[in-house]
């Protein structure tokens, strides 16, 4: 396997980046690959068979200090032949030195506890209609505000996310912004995402969450730290239900930041 080809992918091979994502069940993500592409470091091995990609890696840095690595497909048709590894081998030398987090399912979770990650969360993915009222306590965001966002994204993720952020009014369906918080959603295969979710206390966070819930008007997504019990009793309460949870992993360091006031990552993808 080691003559099958490594390389840095580009928007050319998006569609067969949605095809191996489907393969795996995954489904397209078409939306949320592109973003990655645009702000991460995509990489792939070419099947043999000339028939799209075989394996996929996303790594994604954030300033000097830490990455984010996602993505992490081997094609049904190339399990267990090391791909896997060696695409981690390869984005964890790119790291050049930065703390690295992921999110692990159960199945992905041994391949990185052999490369040194360790468990330092658990996350449940929640999904539902959101059912409530409008805080009041919010309001839309517009690109005027961006520059306060970041200032407070700065100082609470610890690292610098901005190209990210930066896309959020041209990536996502909506911004709100509150007394020391803010909030996004985007659209992700028709459910509506929201993340990142940052906030001084709990009830911003929730104020910040069920307004973007009540914007949308249909299916969201959530994606919890497990330690967050009343949080997660009341996304329960107003509609939402367990799909899955992972690991929330990290290799060399520690996740970055003020913990407390990091309430939803952007996406599991990016951290």
């Amino acid at each position: 396997m080691s003559s099958m080809t490594l390389r840095r992918l580009t928007l050319d091979d998006l569609e067969d980046c949605s095809r191996l994502a489907e393969d795996r069940n995954w489904g397209a993500e078409r939306h949320k690959w592109r973003l990655l592409f645009e702000v991460g470091e995509p990489y792939g091995i070419e099947a043999p068979d000339a028939d799209g990609l075989a394996a996929t890696n996303v790594l994604t840095p954030y300033g000097d200090d830490h990455a984010v690595i996602s993505m992490v497909l081997t094609a049904s048709r190339y399990a267990r032949r090391g791909l896997g590894r060696r695409l981690m081998n390869h984005v964890l030398e790119r790291a050049d030195g930065r703390a690295v987090s992921l999110y692990a399912t159960e199945h992905g979770r041994p391949l990185y506890e052999e490369f040194g990650f360790r468990v330092a969360g658990m996350t449940a993915t929640r999904t539902g209609v959101f059912h409530g009222e409008p805080s009041g306590r919010t309001r839309p965001a517009t690109p005027a505000d961006l520059e306060a966002i970041l200032d407070l994204d700065a100082e609470v993720f610890g690292t610098d996310r901005s190209p990210v952020l930066r896309r959020m009014f041209g990536f996502g369906e909506g911004v709100r912004i509150a007394d020391g918080g803010y909030a996004h959603r985007w659209d992700n295969d028709g459910t509506t995402a929201i993340g990142p979710v940052v906030a001084r206390d709990e009830r911003t966070a929730r104020d910040l969450i069920g307004d973007l819930a009540l914007d949308a008007g249909r299916k969201i997504r959530v994606d919890l730290d497990l330690d967050r019990e009343d949080l997660t009793r009341w996304t329960e309460e107003h509609g939402l239900t367990q799909a899955f949870t992972c690991a929330h992993m990290v290799w060399r360091g520690d996740l970055p930041g003020d913990r407390s006031r990091q309430f939803l990552p952007f996406m599991l993808a990016l951290g």
